[in-house]
C-alpha cells in the first residue's frame, strides 16, 4: 500500500510539475513572430550569397574560378573561426538591463550591412578586385556570427519548456525560409538581366566543340559601372534595409530571460573547459557530425544550382524561378515537418532528407523544364528538413548535458558557437573544393557554352556529391541516443532541479534575514 501511494504522489507530482510549466513559460505568438523575424534577415543575406555570389564573382567580377574559391573558402573559414572566439567573448558576457545576449545582436548590425553592401560593389580596379571581396567577405561572415551565436543560444532562454522551445524554433525556422525565399526572390529578380547574354541563341547545344570560341561578355572597360553592377548594388540596398528592419522588430518584441537552473552561486564553465565536455558528449557529437555533412551537401546544391541551370541544364531563363520554386516548397513544408516530427519522432522525420537524392540524380541525367521544376519542389522538402531538425535537436542535446553537469552555467554559447563553427568549416571546405573543380576543369567566364569537363563537374556537384554526404550523415544519425522518452524524463528531471534550486536560494535567503 505504502509503495502504491508513493506512485501515486510521484504521478501527481508530476502532473503537476508539468502544468505548472507550460502554464509559467508559455510563449506568446506575438513573442515567437518576433523572435524569428530577427533571424531573417542573416538567411534573406545569406540566400543571395549562397545563390549568386560565386556567380557574381566569375561573371560579373570576372575573377577565377581558383581566385573565387579561395573567396568563399576563406570566407567561410573566418566565419567559423569566429564562432568560438564569439561563444568564448559571449559566455564571460555579464547580465545588463537588455539581457546578456541581445547586446552583441545589436551592435554587430550595422556594420554587418555595410559590409554587405560593399561586398556586391564592384570596385573601379581590377588588379585588387580578390582582395577587395575576400576582405568584405570574411567581415560579413564574421560579423553574422556575432549574430548568429548568440541569437540561436537565445532559443534556451525564451522557456524552459521543451514543446515551446520546438515551437519558437518551428516559427523561427518558417521565418528564417521565408527569408531565404524573399533573399532569392528579391535578388533573382533584381539581377536577373545581368544574366542574359544577348549573344548567346537561347536553347543552343550546351556541349559542343566550339564552346571555346563564343565571344565574352565582358562589360564596356569605358563604363565605370556596368548595368551588371549596378542591378547587384540595388539588390545590396534593398536587402540592408530588410536587415534594419528585422533587428528593430527582434528587440521590441523579444525578452531574454536569465538561466533558471543556475543557482546565483554557480559558476560559469570556463570555455575551455566546457569546450572539452563539449567535443565528449556523445550525443551532441554524433548531431554535429551527421548535419554537417548534410549541410555541407545543401551547400553544394545551393552554390551550384544557378550555375548547373545557366550552362549545364539550358535553363538559363528559367533559373530564378527554379529558385523560387524549391524556397516556397520549404516554407510551406515546415509547418509540416513540425507536426510530423512531434508525431512521429525527430529521428524519423530526418528521413525527409533523403527525398532530394533521386530526383536530383533524374535531373542531372534527364535536363527537363518539367522535371527540373518538380525536383525543385522536392528538394523544398528536404531542404526544409534539414533546417529544422538540427535546430530542434541541439536543444535536446543541451538539456541532456545540462542533466550531467547541473553546478554549471553559461555553456549554452559554446554549444551552439561549436556546432556553428563546425558546419561553416565543411561548408567552406565544399564551397571551396567546388569552385577550384570548375578552375581545374577549364570554366571560362562569360562565354555561352562551357566544356565538356565543367557540365560534367557540375553535374556531380549537383547530384552525385550531394548525394553521398546525404546518406553519410544519416547512416551517423542512426547512432543518436536521444529518444522521445528520454526527452520527456529529462525534461521532468530538469523541473526537479529546478524547483530544487529555488527551494536552495529561498532557504539561504531565510537565513540571511534571519542572521541580520
Amino acid at each position: 500500500m505504502t509503495s502504491i501511494a508513493c506512485n501515486l504522489c510521484t504521478l501527481f507530482f508530476s502532473s503537476f510539475v508539468v502544468l505548472h510549466l507550460e502554464q509559467e513559460y508559455r510563449l506568446s505568438i506575438c513573442g515567437k513572430l518576433c523572435y524569428a523575424i530577427g533571424g531573417a534577415p542573416n538567411q534573406v543575406a545569406g540566400s543571395a550569397a549562397a545563390f549568386f555570389l560565386q556567380i557574381y564573382l566569375l561573371d560579373i567580377a570576372h575573377i577565377t574560378p581558383f581566385h573565387a574559391s579561395l573567396v568563399l573558402f576563406v570566407g567561410k573559414a573566418s566565419g567559423a573561426v569566429t564562432d568560438p572566439v564569439a561563444g568564448f567573448f559571449i559566455s564571460k558576457s555579464r547580465w545588463t538591463k537588455i539581457g546578456r545576449l541581445m547586446p552583441w545582436m545589436l551592435a554587430c548590425t550595422p556594420f554587418t550591412v555595410v559590409s554587405y553592401f560593399f561586398m556586391w560593389y564592384l570596385p573601379p580596379f581590377v588588379s585588387g578586385r580578390v582582395a577587395w571581396y575576400l576582405t568584405f567577405y570574411c567581415l560579413f561572415q564574421a560579423l553574422t556570427t556575432l549574430f548568429q551565436v548568440p541569437y540561436s543560444a537565445l532559443t534556451m532562454f525564451l522557456s524552459t519548456d521543451q514543446k515551446e522551445r520546438d515551437s519558437a524554433t518551428a516559427y523561427r525556422m518558417t521565418m528564417e525560409v521565408l527569408g531565404t525565399l524573399i533573399g532569392a526572390a528579391l535578388q533573382g529578380q533584381i539581377v536577373a538581366s545581368a544574366h542574359v547574354s544577348h549573344h548567346c541563341t537561347v536553347n543552343s547545344p550546351v556541349n559542343t566543340t566550339d564552346s571555346w570560341h563564343d565571344t565574352p561578355s565582358f562589360p564596356d572597360p569605358s563604363n565605370p559601372l556596368p548595368h551588371q553592377a549596378k542591378v547587384y548594388m540595388i539588390a545590396a540596398g534593398v536587402i540592408g534595409g530588410v536587415y534594419l528592419l528585422g533587428i528593430v522588430t527582434f528587440f521590441l518584441g523579444v525578452k531574454e530571460k536569465d538561466d533558471p537552473y543556475a543557482l546565483n552561486s554557480d559558476r560559469a564553465i570556463p570555455f575551455c573547459k566546457g569546450l572539452g565536455l563539449t567535443m565528449k558528449h556523445g550525443p551532441y557529437v554524433k548531431l554535429t557530425a551527421s548535419f554537417l555533412l548534410i549541410s555541407t551537401a545543401v551547400q553544394l546544391e545551393q552554390s551550384n544550382f544557378v550555375l548547373f541551370c545557366t550552362h549545364a541544364a539550358d535553363l538559363r531563363n528559367h533559373f530564378q524561378y527554379l529558385v523560387v520554386t524549391i524556397l516556397v516548397s520549404a516554407a510551406v513544408s515546415i509547418p509540416f515537418w513540425q507536426k510530423f516530427l512531434q508525431r512521429f519522432g525527430k529521428k524519423c522525420a530526418a528521413c525527409g532528407v533523403s527525398w532530394m537524392i533521386p530526383f536530383a540524380v533524374m535531373l542531372v541525367t534527364i535536363p527537363n523544364l518539367i522535371l527540373a521544376y518538380f525536383v525543385a519542389f522536392i528538394s523544398g522538402l528536404s531542404i526544409a528538413a534539414s533546417l529544422l531538425l538540427p535546430w530542434s535537436m541541439l536543444p535536446d542535446v543541451v538539456d541532456n548535458f545540462r542533466l550531467q553537469n547541473p553546478h554549471g552555467k553559461g555553456h549554452e554559447t559554446i554549444f551552439y558557437s561549436s556546432y556553428v563553427f563546425f558546419t561553416k568549416m565543411s561548408a567552406g571546405i565544399g564551397l571551396g573544393i567546388s569552385a577550384a573543380g570548375l578552375e581545374f576543369t577549364g570554366y571560362k567566364p562569360g562565354i555561352c557554352r562551357q566544356s565538356n569537363d565543367v557540365i560534367l563537374t557540375l553535374k556531380i556537384l549537383i547530384g552525385a556529391v550531394p548525394a553521398i554526404l546525404i546518406l553519410i550523415g544519416l547512416f551517423i544519425l542512426l547512432f543518436y541516443p536521444i529518444t522521445e522518452e528520454s526527452r520527456k524524463e529529462t525534461k521532468l528531471a530538469l523541473e526537479v532541479l529546478r524547483r530544487s534550486h529555488q527551494s536552495t536560494e529561498n532557504l539561504d535567503d531565510h537565513k540571511e534575514d534571519t542572521s541580520v
